[in-house]
């Protein structure tokens, strides 16, 4: 039985040092920290995890360290989002031998592709590893689109259990619901955006891959939980709460943002792997200084402590 992810699972963002490798130590610390506030499975390699900066190596690497830290309390998944289908099923293949639950997999970015291309890109992928479960990955922002018929295509797939819609868009989550439904496929459809935990839940979605489950993983764990017990004022509110601190976080260059605020919550994640300007150094410190206010608000609010991690 291949495994389905559902429920609250961060994009994990990563902490390097200042070589520019892994911090395994804040790592391990972040994991810990998504798990004991609810999380219910570690994505890592991921976008806002800085996958494009890293070789095979490196991310391989960071495969391996979300396992040991996760110490089997739940399941990890890795990202194999490639330009190319060969590195996308090299990555697979370290994932499955070193015990990660499943797959995330982006249309391949740079180069135009076709929805035909996509399609194959991911028949190739589950042929190489059938073991192992995949989740697609619709992320308009910096990939080809995945249509509505190739998504309800795929979702045939045997091993293909879930998809990760980043599109932001609910019009497009409905169809591609619809189209899965209409042909009895059974993948579970989770939200890539924050703004759409709770309305994707009532949908019918089941649950969030997001960059910010990373930074407040107990209150996008409270707005998932609070929905599916039918506390909707509180998921409501809470979802309405977070929106600040994500427009804020999207104000500087992406990722930036959003490692700044991990900073907030206490957790070093290193200089950044692009290269910034004077300028953009001070927009970032800029940022962070107006998410120290927001988070600390924002974590009263919802009734956590701001600061955790060894810092």
């Amino acid at each position: 039985m291949h495994y389905k992810p559902e429920g609250i699972a961060p994009a994990m963002l990563t902490a390097f040092d200042g070589s520019g490798n892994i911090n395994e130590d804040v790592q391990s610390d972040i994991i810990d920290f998504c798990i004991n506030s609810g999380c219910k499975m570690i994505f890592a390699v991921s976008s806002v995890g800085e996958f494009v900066h890293m070789e095979t190596k490196q991310a391989c690497e960071l495969m391996q360290v979300a396992v040991k830290a996760a110490r089997g309390r739940v399941p990890v998944l890795a990202g194999v989002t490639a330009s190319h289908i060969e590195r996308s099923i090299e990555l697979a293949k370290h994932a499955r031998e070193i015990g990660c639950k499943g797959i995330v997999c982006s249309p391949p970015y740079y180069y135009t592709v076709t929805q035909e291309m996509i399609e194959r890109h991911y028949e190739m992928l589950a042929e190489a590893v059938p073991d192992i479960s995949i989740v697609m990955y619709n992320i308009p922002l910096f990939s080809t689109p995945l249509s509505y018929d190739l998504v309800k295509r795929v979702s045939t797939i045997p091993n293909v259990t879930a998809m990760k819609d980043s599109s932001g868009s609910l019009v497009d989550m409905i169809h591609f619901m619809d189209k899965v439904r209409l042909i009895g496929s059974d993948i579970n459809i989770l939200s890539g955006r924050e703004e759409n935990v709770f309305t994707s839940t009532m949908l019918g979605g089941k649950g969030a891959m997001v960059g910010t489950a990373t930074i407040f993983p107990e209150i996008l764990v409270k707005i998932y939980n609070a929905t599916l017990a039918g506390d909707y004022a509180t998921a409501r509110n809470l979802q309405f709460a977070v929106c600040l601190a994500i427009r804020t976080m999207f104000s500087v260059p992406f990722p930036l943002g959003f490692k700044a605020a991990m900073e907030v919550r206490g957790f070093r994640m290193g200089p950044p792997k692009a290269a910034l300007t004077d300028s953009d150094k001070a927009k970032a410190e800029g940022c962070q200084k107006r998410l120290q206010t927001i988070l600390a608000e924002l974590c009263e609010y919802a009734d956590v402590p701001l600061v955790r991690g060894r810092g």
